[in-house]
């Protein structure tokens, strides 16, 4: 029954397995979905995608093989659906308010209402618009789609108008974590976690469930436990270029440098505009008043952080090759020469550039860049920053 979806999915891109197909089904044996929609379509996903990249790809997939119960006919919906009241009563208790319940009863119950589904059912023989009895569309009967009826059950109607069905038959939640789309906050922390280094540090605040167990069967009476919380240990300096030709993409940085705080507990973050140069600054508002000596950056962090440069490297060559090239103030010596500093001070090292890929070659300065990082540069997508996690990680 199953099979096509099966390879829908393999035709969508999504790796799934025989093994993970046979799991699959022997979840729907054991009763694991029963006419729950949402508990099949999680059943689904948690039994044959292993890698959130491909959630979007099985989403698509998943929409594409159960588009509703438009394409069947009303003797295949009695046939192959069995619509059983406790079920109906469970829906309707999650999803409608007391006065909506209040109503269906008022207009005989959900016995009444099941008995007439079936019964419509089997006595429709073809397509019904409008009108208060038929299964069909845009009236207001409590079966089928595009009408109004507050004890309804909707089939074959791509999305809710009034919120009103008691089952909402074929609405799809999707997400896209596709590895090549615009990135969200969510998305990249998805990819930040591939640099992870756990320990416990601060103050004993978290339940150490495991411990309390073990001292509770010692003790012989309830002994809690508690440990300090986990947190990712790994210490990341990151250089955020601002202004210019990076206005374009402060969306995306802004989101990067959210996920970033969130992830990594020991993060220090400075300012810089196209190249590094002699300094860097904190606050954008106060970028000339307030700014901070790049040797002391080099020398406060220990060459155990990893580092992180994020930018278009979209400028003058002049400004990565010469000193005075700086498009703001004279800079002593060429921007190339701080930035292998920096990757002296701090070996594993990183660029990730906003720009798409496939555009880089058309920038002198951006393969001027990547030459410098000998090659340690990723584009800002899913799998861009996962590469580049990896890198950082070794």
């Amino acid at each position: 029954m199953f099979v096509p979806f099966f390879e829908t999915l393999r035709r969508a891109g999504v790796p799934v397995s025989l093994r993970e197909y046979l799991t699959f089904l022997e979840g729907m044996s054991a009763g694991l979905a029963t006419y729950d929609v949402d508990a099949f379509y999680y059943l689904a996903r948690t039994a044959m995608v292993k890698d959130e990249r491909n959630l979007d790809k099985f989403d698509r997939a998943f929409a594409h093989s159960f588009k509703g119960l438009e394409e069947i006919s009303a003797q295949d919906v009695l046939s192959a659906v069995d619509l059983p009241e406790d079920w109906l009563r469970k829906m309707a208790e999650k999803h409608l308010s007391p006065e909506e319940m209040a109503e269906i009863e008022s207009l005989g119950g959900f016995d009444q209402l099941m008995e007439t589904l079936k019964k419509r059912l089997e006595e429709q023989k073809g397509r019904h618009q409008g009108g208060n009895k038929w299964i069909g569309t845009a009236g207001t009967s409590p079966f089928g789609a595009n009408g109004y009826n507050p004890e309804g059950v909707r089939i074959g109607q791509e999305k809710s108008r009034h919120q009103r069905a008691v089952k909402v038959w074929d609405k799809r939640e999707f997400r896209n974590l596709d590895d090549q789309i615009e990135l969200g906050t969510r998305n990249i922390k998805v990819a930040l976690k591939r640099l992870r280094n756990w320990a416990r540090t601060g103050a004993n605040d978290e339940l150490d469930l495991d411990g309390t167990i073990r001292a509770t069967a010692e003790h012989g009476y309830l002994d809690v436990k508690t440990r300090p919380e986990r947190h990712n240990a790994v210490k990341v300096v990151l250089f955020l270029d601002v202004g210019g030709s990076m206005d374009a993409h402060i969306r995306v940085v802004e989101e990067l440098f959210s996920a970033a705080r969130s992830e990594f507990k020991h993060l220090e973050y400075y300012y810089f505009h196209n190249c590094l140069y002699e300094g860097v600054w904190r606050d954008n508002r106060r970028r000339w008043s307030e700014v901070t000596p790049t040797w002391e950056v080099l020398r406060t962090y220990g060459s155990d952080y990893k580092c992180i440069f994020v930018g278009d490297a979209s400028m003058s060559p002049y400004e990565i090759a010469f000193a005075g090239g700086a498009n703001e103030h004279w800079n002593e010596e060429a921007g190339q020469v701080w930035l292998a500093r920096a990757r002296d001070q701090w070996p594993d090292n990183l660029w990730i550039n906003p720009v798409p890929e496939q555009q880089w070659r058309y920038t002198q300065s951006i393969g001027m860049i990547h030459e410098i990082f000998e090659g340690a540069m990723v584009p800002m997508t899913l799998e861009g920053l996962e590469r580049g996690m990896k890198a950082l990680a070794r």
